[in-house]
């Protein structure tokens, strides 16, 4: 979490009706597929609402998915204020040693504006085209793969694309896109822990793989939101912003089949124009919604793969919340809904261990996978339970390289942090036994 916490306030202060956030909380935790794991809410540069659904935590980081992509689009948003890049170069120029092979006049034409808006000319998403054959560099294998249409004409949601912008702007930085961004955005917002995934070593992913707190989703929405600038101080142009938050390709006729309707808004530069104002967002529900009409930036992380049902709670239930004026004679309203936010969790397996007849018949006890291969966890190997001598269950979890050792009691989470879980882990369960 950040050294520098937000401005707070309370909803009724900022014109906000704490009712409408309530509603929101009741259509997200009344979804069966949806599950929740942090809301903020920013109203006028304050922090009006925020929660975290146990065990979920303000200061742990979450993987942001393809939010990513709209830190990747500042990183170069950055670069070009510092002239090391330039949205109207070939992007062929940035790699000068494909020159020989990449022929195609498509690929060649593809200019950084084209990659960094999703409109390379392809008609469908390249990863594994573009990664397979070439992992060690994949920007190669993508310039390889010839564009379908003239660059800037159609949009396609395409993983490679991003990844090229990232690549470019880790290029002309000579950093990695976490070291760049360190000095110039993360520590000037306040913005603690963030990591992203490598391929290959020593890249930023950037299209995903940026873990962050949710702290950092809703700084980044509302540096947007304020044109660029934070605190008095300028930190991105304020014509990145204009650029990068317009709409640049449209994409309903390419997000037709099944996407909900704020997909088919249209792209700018790594960010999606919504129905309400314009969002980063990442798969599962990781959004960064910014509402310049209501001067509101929410964020907001999750499990789903309903989000446009996230979405459309938001457009009914927090929308019409957003009044003009401040309210008054709401403080047993929002100091309720500040009391249910405290106690977000998410519901912990019900069932309690059972005593043993026999306690020594667990002791021990192990599981491999049935044909000797788990599909879902191919590295598993097997599994070992029993009492841990205070009434819970000991697990581990063995693999072909790793073990890691849990424990659960039943009575709700149990978070595991330290060096028998390098990445923390969350465990809720219970063990059941039959009497002979």
């Amino acid at each position: 979490m950040s050294a520098h916490p937000l401005p707070t306030s309370t909803p009724a202060a900022e014109g906000v009706d704490a009712r409408g956030v309530h509603a929101f909380l009741d259509a997200v935790e009344g979804a069966p597929d949806i599950e929740p794991h942090s809301l903020m809410i920013l109203r006028h540069g304050r922090l009006i609402a925020s929660g975290w659904w146990a065990p979920y935590t303000a200061e742990r980081p979450h993987l942001l998915y393809s939010l990513s992509k709209s830190f990747t689009s500042t990183a170069a948003g950055l670069a070009a204020a510092e002239g090391l890049l330039d949205l109207d170069a070939p992007v062929i120029s940035y790699f000068p040693e494909f020159e020989a092979e990449i022929t195609d006049p498509g690929s060649r034409a593809m200019l950084v504006r084209h990659v960094a808006s999703m409109a390379s000319g392809h008609l469908e998403e390249t990863l594994e085209r573009a990664f397979g054959p070439d992992p060690e560099e994949p920007v190669r294998g993508f310039l390889r793969l010839p564009p379908d249409r003239a660059p800037g004409t159609v949009f396609a949601y395409n993983q490679p694309a991003t990844y090229t912008l990232a690549a470019i702007v880790q290029r002309v930085t000579g950093q990695s896109l976490t070291e760049y961004l360190r000095p110039r955005l993360f520590d000037p917002l306040g913005i603690g822990e963030a990591a992203w995934l490598q391929v290959p070593a020593g890249r930023d992913l950037g299209f995903s793989g940026l873990f962050a707190a949710t702290d950092a989703i809703a700084r980044l929405g509302l540096l947007y939101l304020r044109g660029g600038e934070w605190e008095g101080e300028r930190l991105l142009p304020d014509s990145w912003v204009a650029e990068a938050t317009r709409l640049w390709i449209p994409t309903e006729e390419a997000m037709a089949g099944g996407s909900g309707p704020d997909w088919r808004r249209g792209y700018g530069l790594q960010f999606w124009m919504s129905r309400h104002g314009y969002r980063g967002d990442g798969a599962y529900g990781q959004f960064c919604l910014v509402l310049p009409e209501h001067d509101v930036v929410i964020a907001t992380t999750a499990d789903t793969e309903r989000m446009q049902a996230v979405l459309d709670a938001v457009w009914e239930h927090l929308l019409p919340a957003f009044g003009d004026a401040p309210l008054t004679g709401r403080g047993d309203e929002d100091a309720a809904l500040e009391r249910r936010l405290s106690r977000l969790a998410l519901p912990p397996l019900a069932a309690k261990p059972a005593p043993l007849a026999d306690p020594g018949s667990w002791s021990g006890a192990e599981f491999t996978p049935e044909g000797g291969v788990c599909a879902d966890q191919p590295t598993l190997t097997g599994v070992t339970v029993a009492e841990d001598g205070s009434g819970g269950w000991g697990l581990s979890l063995a693999e072909r390289t790793s073990r890691l050792d849990l424990g659960f009691d039943g009575a709700g989470w149990r978070v595991h942090t330290g060096p028998e879980a390098p990445v923390p882990t969350a465990v809720s369960g219970a063990g059941r036994t039959r009497t002979p």
